[in-house]
């Protein structure tokens, strides 16, 4: 399987917040914009890997700045590294001063998608190579989350846990 760089995954998704997609104080609901990353989510995990994707886990989120009606809103999704079949997408979200056209980072997100079969059974994925150093730096990160991951669920041995542990040592 042939190595893929992060860039031939990315996704840019973007959209208006309508007064039907906010809460009481006219803010983007936070369902609204999880399902809009888990949109471009997945179409960066099929763009990576060419096969059907499913989401296997919402890692991690942060709502850092609301969303308010009438926003242009951008979702920018890459895979920042594969695993055996799963691949992490890290999602950067955007939105846009309506008069000076300034865009501001409002939100991330990492996902974990899993490449499957027609018969829904797990398939291997080409490894990504990241060529930006943030892509770098969220390519490295990635196997660290991955270790906490298995290591909180009870299926990898903390003393197993290399990258963990080199951070600590």
């Amino acid at each position: 399987m042939h190595p893929k760089p992060a860039s031939e995954s990315l996704t840019i998704l973007t959209d208006l917040v309508l007064p039907s997609e906010t809460n009481p104080l006219n803010n983007l609901f936070g369902g609204e914009l999880l399902a809009r990353m888990d949109r471009a989510a997945s179409i960066a995990a099929r763009r990576h890997s060419r096969r059907i994707t499913v989401t296997a886990s919402v890692n991690h989120v942060a709502f850092n700045r609301s969303i308010p009606l009438g926003s242009v809103v951008t979702v920018e999704a890459k895979v920042s590294r594969t695993f055996r079949t799963s691949m992490e997408i890290f999602l950067d979200v955007w939105i846009e001063d309506r008069e000076s056209g300034t865009k501001t980072k409002a939100n991330e997100a990492i996902y974990t998608f899993v490449a499957v079969d027609e018969t829904g059974r797990p398939v291997e994925v080409a490894p990504v190579i990241p060529e930006t150093e943030l892509e770098k730096q969220r390519f490295d990160a990635a196997l660290r989350r991955k270790q906490l991951s298995l290591v909180l669920a009870g299926k990898m041995k903390p003393s197993e846990a290399t990258e963990l542990k080199a951070l600590f040592i």
